[in-house]
């Protein structure tokens, strides 16, 4: 009879049906909240974070990247992938999973999907940003871009911010179309447009979220007036933009961590010394955000580990009690931790 894991060979994994259920039980907008404040948390202790660029492996149809940081009491990755052309074959263009661990031991706390998860997060980073970086009072957006994470962009803006309208455009209009019916019956007023300039009639927040890799021009200069912030999430990789360069010389930029934002974001088209301003700083309050009507804001955001390690950690906590999680058989845990072979053995007896 082979020999009954130990409680520590199990470890709580959420599956992609798990996190539908948690994120259904508690509310969709109370997450996107929750995932805000957690990050914002984070951010606040910045200092405190393991900080590199992510690990990439480049294609010529996609990336796969290893996002990893610890606090110096937990250690979380992320694997996601980033592969534009997989719509067209009826595919994720993103699809991801997660790990937290424990530094003192290494052993797994949590395993999970993040394909959901990284939507739910990258929105609330986003309208957590805006939070310091929009206009006051601001009330419309604009969602250019109305691929998968339009929808989360959308509901985070109206929990967090309070944005009330939204006014959508895509290329395809039968995405534009998917957006506006997922959207209804949720408190807002969704406007689909038909090209991206009348998406942007009357926008104080302009929110970027295109798929192609490529540089693209989906802003052009003469389209952005003062006074907004823009919400670029789109650029993410090398050769991969969707705002021209004159905005950006226009605008007071801030970004997660430059020296994966200057390889991945839109600040790839400017010099390596153009200067920007960390978002922790703006939250910490050592540095500036919006400071005037007329002021530009852009946030350039490509996701950084930092933002995975809040969701992840927000979902371990989540769980507790729950039951929303499955326990995986995950480690081996002999008896006598030096008779690894010994378990093997009788496993065959």
């Amino acid at each position: 009879m082979p020999p009954l894991p130990s409680e520590l060979a199990y470890v709580p994994f959420v599956s992609v049906a798990n996190m539908m259920g948690l994120v259904h039980h508690i509310g969709i907008e109370q997450v996107l909240c929750d995932l805000a404040d957690a990050i914002e948390a984070d951010f606040k202790r910045w200092e405190l974070f393991d900080k590199t660029p992510r690990v990439a492996s480049h294609s010529d149809v996609g990336v796969i990247e290893l996002m990893p940081t610890s606090d110096g009491e937990m250690y979380g990755f992320k694997y996601v992938n980033g592969h534009p052309k997989n719509t067209k074959e009826g595919l994720q263009t993103v699809t991801a999973f997660g790990l937290l661990a424990d530094v003192d031991t290494g052993y797994p706390k949590l395993l999970s999907e993040m394909t959901l998860l990284t939507a739910l997060r990258t929105a609330a980073t986003s309208a957590m940003a805006a939070r310091h970086l929009a206009p006051k009072g601001a009330r419309t957006m604009a969602m250019i871009g109305n691929g998968a994470q339009s929808e989360f962009q959308c509901l985070a803006f109206k929990a967090i911010c309070g944005i009330d309208t939204v006014r959508l455009f895509d290329i395809d209009q039968a995405a534009t179309a998917r957006c506006a019916a997922n959207l209804a019956g949720r408190g807002l007023n969704v406007v689909q447009c038909q090209t991206s300039q009348s998406a942007m009639e009357g926008a104080e927040i302009i929110t970027t979220c295109t798929a192609d890799k490529q540089n693209a021009t989906i802003l052009t200069d003469n389209m952005v007036g003062s006074g907004v912030h823009i919400n670029a999430i789109g650029g993410d990789c090398p050769g991969k933009t969707e705002l021209h360069r004159d905005i950006l010389l226009r605008s007071d930029i801030v970004v997660e961590y430059p020296a994966q934002t200057r390889i991945e974001g839109e600040i790839q088209q400017l010099d390596d010394d153009h200067p920007v301003t960390q978002l922790w700083q703006v939250i910490a309050g050592s540095a500036k955000g919006r400071s005037d009507e007329k002021q530009i804001t852009l946030f350039d955001s490509v996701g950084f580990a930092i933002e995975d390690f809040s969701a992840l950690r927000y979902v371990l906590n989540a769980i507790q009690g729950t039951s929303y999680s499955t326990q995986l058989d995950m480690i081996a845990d002999p008896d006598d931790p030096r008779d690894l072979f010994g378990m093997f053995e009788r496993a065959n007896s």
